[in-house]
């Protein structure tokens, strides 16, 4: 992109944002030039579940230093559904038993919370944390296992795990080098073959809302959402022709429950993600 073009595309994502009373912090980056463009994207946000993709790098760490064993059974108990509200697990009957490999898989595609907790339950907070911090994530705070389903949506930032979008698209660069990159995968502490599990993992994503709600159908995005108490957010790498095409990471804050015409706040939160990443869509390709 010329300089001329991104400052259109920087004008395009901050007139989406500036559309809509609640705050929006994002950062891009187009693949082929490297060129990166944010709003806030250094300031700290809750992350909701998109916290889960440094979850998974932090246990496949552990796996390929042969602390856990990603074959491991993990029978389902009933104590996993226990403050638990996404995902289909605290519907089924108990006793049920995966792998620690299946229980990723399913904090990943359906973000569910009793595979969250099945994968917590071996590693700690601190371990969580730490890793985020060594492999430079250093705007990034795991603060909880599960939040609180208590929580009011004017909670504090100390009261969940919060981010930056620079964090998002950092660690989802690093994954997507270590595809090539021995030095890459040796700094997310894994092996190259568990880094190219975790992208098709993030790959394997089932969930179609904001990032690619307004891509041309069939568009392969490797993403991770989340659903908060305060906003949605989304972080992803859209794929164009089969090559990774832009990296996207997208916070909304502060979004009211309804907006004025009535509207859920959250539909008009996930729509404005999905007009930024169709933005960069458009411009990307110019």
């Amino acid at each position: 992109m010329t300089m001329i073009e991104s400052a259109k595309l920087a004008e395009r994502l901050n007139a989406i944002c500036d559309a809509q009373p609640f705050v929006t912090r994002f950062m891009v980056r187009a693949l082929g030039s490297g060129e990166t463009i944010g709003r806030g994207a250094d300031e700290e946000t809750p992350s909701a579940s998109t916290r889960k993709t440094s979850i998974m790098m932090a246990a496949l760490k552990a796996a390929h230093e042969g602390r856990l064993d990603l074959d491991e059974r993990i029978t389902y108990e009933k104590r996993f559904a226990e403050e638990v509200a996404s995902g289909m697990f605290r519907y089924l009957t108990p006793g049920i038993v995966i792998s620690l490999r299946d229980a990723i898989t399913g904090m990943m595609v359906l973000s569910d919370n009793v595979c969250t907790k099945m994968v917590f339950e071996r590693l700690t907070l601190e371990e969580v944390d730490g890793y985020c911090k060594s492999i430079g994530m250093t705007g990034t705070n795991h603060r909880f296992l599960i939040p609180p389903l208590a929580l009011s949506p004017d909670h504090s930032l100390k009261a969940v795990t919060t981010t930056t979008a620079r964090d998002q698209v950092y660690l989802l660069q690093t994954i997507l080098d270590a595809q090539d990159s021995r030095e890459a995968a040796d700094r997310l502490g894994c092996s190259q073959a568990l880094s190219a599990y975790a992208l098709q993992t993030l790959k394997n994503q089932i969930l179609r809302y904001a990032i690619p709600s307004r891509l041309p159908f069939g568009v392969l995005v490797a993403h991770k959402g989340g659903t908060g108490k305060r906003g949605r957010m989304n972080a992803g790498i859209v794929y164009r022709d089969g090559s990774p095409f832009y990296i996207i990471a997208a916070y909304t804050d502060d979004v009211p429950q309804e907006m004025p015409d009535g509207t859920p706040g959250y539909t008009v939160a996930l729509e404005t993600i999905g007009r930024l990443s169709r933005a960069c869509w458009d411009e990307f390709q110019s």
